[in-house]
C-alpha cells in the first residue's frame, strides 16, 4: 500500500458531500468535475454505486454506470456507445419539443402524444403550416447551439421531429447509431450525418450529451466508471465470459481518465466517478497508478491532514467502517 497511513470517509459521509458541495454548488450551475473512488472492501462498491444513483434520482440528473468487466472503457467510443445504451433519448427530445412549444401555443395533457395533427386541431392551425413553424422553431433553437457538436445537434434535431411525428428518417436509426449499432451509415444520410461515432469523435459526443441533458430540462450527467478489471494483472485459467485487459489497454484507460480530469473546463454539469480496487494504490503493483505518472499527478493528494480525511480530494478512499465526519445535513460544516 502506500507510504503513509491511509484515512478513510463513510460512503454515507461522501455521497452527502457531493449532494451538497458539487451537485448542488458545482454541477447544477454547469461546472464539472471527476473523483477517482477506491473501496477498502468490495462490499464498499455497491452502496457507492446505488447512493449515487439515488441522489441522480433524487436531484433530477441522468445516471450512466460503465464497468470495465464488460465494456472496454479505454475505447472512448466504446464507453459512449455504453453510456448511450443507458439514456431515454425519446423522452429527452419529447421533454424538448414540450418546453419549445409551451409558449404560443396549446399542448396536450403531460405524458400525451405531440401529434401534430392533434396539435394542429388543438391550436386551430393548418396542418402543414405548423409543421413548418415548428420545424423552424427547432432548427432556430439547435443549428447553433454551441455546447453540441454538429453530429449531435443534427441526431437531437432528428429525434425531435420524431417525436411530433415528422421524422426523416426509419424510427430508431438514431438510437442506433448513438449506440454503436448501426451497421450502414447511409441510413443516416438524411439528416446530415456521414460518420460513425469512433475514437476522434466520441468525447465530444459525451460533452454534446452532458449539454443536452440540461437543454431538454435535466440537471446534468452523472457517470460511474468501474476500471477495476484493468488492475487484474493475470486472467482466469477459466473463461468467465467478461473482459481482460493487457498492461498497454491499461495505460489507454489511465490516460482515458486523465483526459476526463483535463477536460473539466470544457464540460458542462458533468460529474464522473472512477471507481477502482485497492490494487490501483499498491506502490508495487504493476497496474498501480503509480505506473502511470500523467494520472498519478492529477489526483494524488501531496497535501494531506494526519488525522482527519479531506472528502474534496480528487482521489478518495472509501470504507463503511471510517469513523463519521460530522457532517451537518444541510450546512456540510462539521
Amino acid at each position: 500500500m502506500e507510504n503513509r497511513e491511509q484515512r478513510w470517509i463513510s460512503p454515507d459521509d461522501w455521497l452527502e458531500v457531493v449532494r451538497q458541495e458539487y451537485l448542488r454548488d458545482l454541477i447544477l450551475p454547469g461546472g464539472a468535475a471527476v473523483k477517482v473512488v477506491v473501496p477498502k472492501e468490495s462490499s464498499d462498491r455497491e452502496p457507492i454505486m446505488e447512493g449515487l444513483r439515488a441522489l441522480a434520482n433524487r436531484e433530477n440528473f441522468a445516471f450512466a454506470s460503465v464497468d470495465a468487466g464488460a465494456t472496454k472503457i479505454h475505447l472512448i467510443d466504446r464507453l459512449f456507445h455504453a453510456v448511450a445504451a443507458q439514456v431515454e433519448w425519446n423522452n429527452l427530445a419529447h421533454s424538448f419539443v414540450r418546453q419549445l412549444l409551451t409558449e404560443g401555443y396549446s399542448l396536450p395533457a403531460e405524458g400525451a402524444s405531440l401529434d401534430l395533427a392533434g396539435l394542429a386541431q388543438l391550436n386551430g392551425r393548418d396542418k402543414t403550416w405548423l409543421t413548418q413553424e415548428i420545424n423552424k422553431l427547432l432548427e432556430s433553437n439547435l443549428v447553433r447551439e454551441c455546447g453540441m457538436c454538429q453530429e449531435f445537434r443534427f441526431a437531437m434535431i432528428e429525434l425531435c421531429r420524431e417525436a411530433y411525428g415528422e421524422g426523416l428518417l426509419q424510427e430508431g436509426v438514431v438510437e442506433e447509431w448513438l449506440r454503436g449499432e448501426l451497421r450502414r451509415i447511409s441510413a443516416m444520410k438524411r439528416c446530415t450525418i456521414f460518420q460513425k461515432i469512433a475514437r476522434h469523435n466520441a468525447r465530444h459526443m459525451l460533452l454534446s450529451l452532458a449539454h443536452w441533458l440540461r437543454v431538454a430540462g435535466k440537471s446534468g450527467l452523472i457517470l460511474a466508471l468501474d476500471i477495476s478489471r484493468y488492475t487484474v494483472d493475470r486472467r482466469p485459467k477459466e473463461p468467465d465470459g467478461t473482459l481482460y485487459y493487457s498492461r498497454p489497454a491499461m495505460f489507454d484507460a489511465y490516460e482515458v481518465i486523465r483526459q476526463l480530469i483535463d477536460g473539466t473546463d470544457d464540460a458542462e454539469s458533468c460529474f464522473v466517478v472512477v471507481l477502482s480496487t485497492q490494487g490501483f494504490l499498491d506502490l508495487g503493483h504493476r497496474r498501480s497508478l503509480y505506473n502511470y505518472d500523467a494520472l498519478r499527478l492529477r489526483v494524488q493528494d501531496d497535501v494531506y491532514d494526519r488525522r482527519r480525511p479531506n472528502p474534496l480530494f480528487t482521489l478518495i478512499r472509501i470504507s463503511k467502517a471510517a469513523e463519521p465526519l460530522g457532517l451537518s445535513k444541510e450546512g456540510g460544516a462539521p
